[in-house]
């Protein structure tokens, strides 16, 4: 776009965001047209996350939904929260209780979790949410702002000509007061009681709050004005438009969004509500009081009035929570000992465990635990490390490259490959050059499992599984063993296990993966940039030395940690390995049509039916499913059948492991007339092994002469070097490897499987 193309994008940006100031009586017309306008702070809140909708997730294995709101979407996903559902969900369901009045309102929400496990993120999350949920016509959010400098240059109102206002006189709320509030209590009641018949919510909308002492100071100065002018429509004329109008206001910090940052300091008072301006107070005479225009109003709940207020990192801010005890039932606070202020907002703290244990040190005194009466108003939501292999990849992708798009909308499959990817960085180096280095395929999948791995409660392991398998499981919400599928259901999990406590943190593996991309590896090839290559085992080989240079971690953890790689970097090897059988194997695959055939003969043979095909109805063929089970499934031999017909072996194979799961197909969609075509072949264990994995046994089957200690540098015109320029070609070609790292690749799986070729 050109210039002036991206000042008219600016324009339209205010234009859609900002309103021109209404009066109250509008407003009044406004919110019973559109009543989400009016919510109070949890309502408000509650409004804005689901108004994003849901998405469903598997996280620990089980299928849940989750808020796209904590996706970020109007940041592009930049401050997204990975993971951590289900405590987002109980989030949602507290504020959905405290915005109905059923529990919970005095509660403050408490985020607590270990460092890198997104806790800065939902900060930033709900800024950004809520900053654009404003800009929506059902998020407008509202205050008032006064004039009372007409009042000075009239003597009074007029309802004819109108006096011309001067737009520098107009002072906004600076705690952005409820329009509502300018009502007496009993008008501000009948109005809202109106409103929830009217449109009959669920969660009424509450407006509980007075003027600020500010917007106070003005009404109070107009009323007492006209009082003594004897005007007699004494509200209309403190709120007519010369003197209050109703505007818009977009939702940050410092206007509806109160954020207590770690740094910042003052004493109690100020930091909560703010502090008293000596020399506005000096400007101001009020005749010997202090006037609440003389007031700063940048504490935190100033800033959050109307919606959000957060204490980050609130270890540093511990003082401050005792005086915060009351703020969410009584929603009042003193700006001086004769001043108050009423606040609608909800409350949320965060903070690393270390506040947990300043909160439990005098927890041996029992009864007389000072700190007793905190702790119980405290409601505490507890972030923990991702323990998804899918989820961790992201966040390490995230922390790489700066991408921040959310990975959904994509199946099983899709999903997989996005797990393995390569990765390409660009790295500068000295003297101004830039160098890309490459992440080779299943090396980010290495790094996030072995952080994952690191995660899971050793204590909390069913029998017959390992960590990895754990890992795997909470992944994808099932195991596959042969045969056989596992799912989540299917193992006694302890809900109460530690599972994401403690383990490496993804800016551990961050820092550690890119000072790997500013070293080239030390090995070579005549022909290939391998030295710019990262293999998986680079990559968990350098976390493994870095846990004893990291000083977060304990000599326990340390060793823990060092157990659990041995397991991690077998799994990736045998990653590694399918790539490389399945890339050898990848022109004599099996044909879906032929597998296809082949089950529609068995079905056929089993039912003593026929098969269709383009020529008629034609008997089942025995030679046909002779040849497939030898030649492609492998599993039996000449001596298993007289001439083609099968022998007992072969026949319970066809009935247990064929028919049985096409008959589980048909159960499952008995209200359809079932026809064979419609199963996906996939759901039958040994034909999804036909069509989708090879072993060596395959690969010796069909290339006699490949010897794999041949490998790195096969004599010509052999078959192992035909094997091996077919099988490179085609992982670069098909499975995401570049030429260096297939190479690299390779190598690693037949100096492997060289040892146990005989």
């Amino acid at each position: 776009m050109t210039g002036t193309e991206y000042l008219r994008e600016a324009d339209r940006e205010l234009d859609a965001a900002y309103e021109e100031p209404m009066s109250l009586a509008e407003y009044v017309d406004r919110l019973f047209e559109r009543p989400s306008i009016g919510a109070h702070a949890s309502k408000y809140l509650l409004n804005a996350i689901e108004a994003a909708g849901t998405r469903t997730v598997i996280e620990e294995g089980e299928e849940r939904e989750r808020y796209r709101f904590f996706d970020d979407l109007h940041n592009d996903g930049e401050h997204a929260i990975l993971g951590n559902t289900e405590v987002l969900n109980g989030f949602v369901d507290d504020l959905r209780s405290i915005a109905a009045g059923r529990g919970k309102e005095e509660k403050i929400i408490w985020f607590d979790g270990p460092t890198a496990t997104g806790k800065s993120e939902l900060k930033r999350c709900l800024v950004n949410g809520l900053r654009e949920y404003s800009k929506t016509p059902e998020g407008r959010r509202y205050t008032v702002e006064w004039n009372i400098a007409s009042a000075e240059d009239s003597p009074g109102l007029t309802y004819g000509d109108i006096p011309r206002v001067d737009e520098d006189s107009w002072y906004q709320s600076p705690v952005q007061s409820n329009p509502l509030s300018v009502f007496p209590e009993p008008v501000r009641e009948a109005i809202l009681a109106d409103l929830n018949v009217e449109h009959d919510d669920h969660t009424p909308i509450r407006a509980e709050t007075d003027l600020d002492p500010f917007c106070r100071e003005a009404y109070d100065y107009l009323e007492k004005r006209y009082r003594r002018e004897g005007i007699a429509d004494l509200f209309s004329a403190v709120t007519d438009t010369h003197h209050l109008r109703v505007t818009n206001y977009v939702v940050d910090v410092g206007r509806g969004i109160g954020v207590l940052h770690s740094e910042d300091d003052g004493r109690p008072k100020e930091r909560l509500v703010g502090s008293w301006m000596a020399g506005m107070l000096q400007k101001l005479d009020s005749r010997g009081r202090k006037n609440p225009q003389a007031f700063s109003y940048d504490g935190v709940l100033s800033q959050g009035n109307g919606l959000l207020t957060i204490v980050e990192d609130a270890t540093q801010h511990a003082d401050l929570l005792q005086k915060l005890l009351n703020v969410p039932d009584e929603r009042h606070v003193k700006l001086d000992k004769a001043i108050g202020m009423d606040v609608d907002t909800q409350l949320l703290i965060i903070s690393n465990p270390d506040l947990d244990a300043q909160l439990n040190q005098h927890a041996d005194r029992n009864g007389a635990d000072p700190l007793r009466a905190l702790k119980r108003r405290l409601d505490r939501h507890e972030f923990r490390y991702l323990t998804n292999l899918r989820l961790e990849c992201e966040l390490i992708h995230r922390e790489l490259t700066g991408e921040t798009s959310i990975w959904e909308g994509i199946d099983g499959e899709e999903l997989h490959e996005r797990v393995r990817a390569p990765l390409s960085i660009r790295v500068g180096e000295r003297g101004g050059r830039v160098t890309e280095r490459e992440l080779a395929p299943h090396a980010v999948e290495a790094a996030a499992l072995y952080s994952v791995v690191s995660r899971l409660d050793r204590e909390d392991l069913p029998e017959g599984i390992s960590l990895v398998e754990k890992a795997l499981l909470f992944d994808r919400g099932y195991l596959r063993e042969g045969d056989e599928r596992a799912e989540t259901d299917d193992f006694d999990f302890d809900p109460n296990a530690n599972d994401g406590a403690h383990g490496i943190p993804v800016t551990f593996t961050r820092d550690v993966i890119a000072e790997l991309l500013n070293t080239a590896r030390d090995r070579s090839h005549p022909e290939l940039a391998v030295e710019n290559v990262l293999m998986p085992r680079d990559v968990l080989n350098a976390m493994a030395e870095g846990l004893h240079e990291a000083p977060m971690f304990s000599r326990a953890e340390r060793r823990e940690f060092e157990d659990r790689l041995v397991s991690v970097k077998n799994h990736v090897f045998d990653q590694q390995e399918t790539d490389v059988i399945d890339a050898i194997m990848h022109e004599k695959r099996v044909e879906k049509e032929t597998v296809e055939e082949y089950v529609e003969h068995v079905y056929a043979w089993a039912t003593d039916d026929v098969v269709t095909t383009a020529q008629g109805e034609v008997e089942p063929d025995p030679l046909k499913m002779k040849v497939f089970e030898i030649e492609h499934l492998g599993r039996f031999s000449e001596q298993e059948y007289d001439g083609t017909t099968p022998m007992p072996t072969v026949r319970t194979f066809r009935n247990e492991r064929i028919i049985t799961a096409l008959n589980r197909h048909a159960w499952q969609h008995r209200t359809e007339d079932f026809a064979i075509d419609e199963v996906n072949l996939l759901d039958i264990p040994v034909i999804r092994d036909v069509l989708e994995t090879h072993g060596w046994s395959d690969v010796a089957r069909v290339f006699e002469d490949f010897d794999p200690e041949q490998w790195d540098d096969p004599p010509a015109n052999t078959e192992t070097a035909a094997v091996k320029a077919r099988t490179i070609d085609t992982l670069v070609s098909e499975f995401g490897y570049s030429p260096a790292s297939a190479e690299l690749t390779s190598r690693h799986v037949m100096g492997q499987v060289s040892y146990r070729w005989d």
